[in-house]
C-alpha cells in the first residue's frame, strides 16, 4: 500500500478518534453547574429569545459555552438541570456529614 494513503487514513482516524472523544467529554460534563466547557470556552448565562430553539421558552434559562455552535462540541445546557443536580449533589453530601457528625458525637460523649 501506498505510504502516503496509509499516513492519509492515519490522520483521517485521528481526526476521527478527537471528534468522538470530543462528544464524550461534553456527553460527560453535563452534570450539575459547568464550571468550563469542554472546549476550553468559559461557559455563559444566557436567556433563550430565539423561537426557533427546538426547546424555545421565553426566559428559559441556559449554561452555554461562549464559543457554542449547534455542531455537539460545545456545552448548551437548561440552567434548571444544572441547578437540580447540584442541589441534590449538595443535599447527599450534607447527608454524609450529618451521619459523620453523629458518629464523631457518639464518641465524644463516649469518654
Amino acid at each position: 500500500m501506498d505510504p502516503w494513503v496509509q499516513k492519509q487514513e492515519k490522520r483521517e482516524m485521528k481526526k476521527n478518534k478527537k471528534h468522538y472523544d470530543m462528544l464524550q467529554f461534553v456527553c460527560d460534563a453535563q452534570h450539575g453547574i459547568p464550571s468550563s466547557c469542554p472546549c476550553g470556552g468559559f461557559i455563559i448565562i444566557e436567556v433563550s429569545t430565539n423561537p426557533a430553539d427546538k426547546d424555545w421558552l421565553p426566559g428559559q434559562r441556559y449554561f452555554t459555552c461562549s464559543a457554542y455552535k449547534n455542531d455537539g462540541l460545545h456545552f448548551r445546557q437548561p440552567w434548571v438541570n444544572g441547578v437540580e443536580e447540584e442541589v441534590c449533589r449538595f443535599k447527599s453530601e450534607v447527608a454524609k456529614m450529618a451521619v459523620e457528625i453523629a458518629h464523631l458525637k457518639d464518641l465524644i460523649t463516649r469518654n
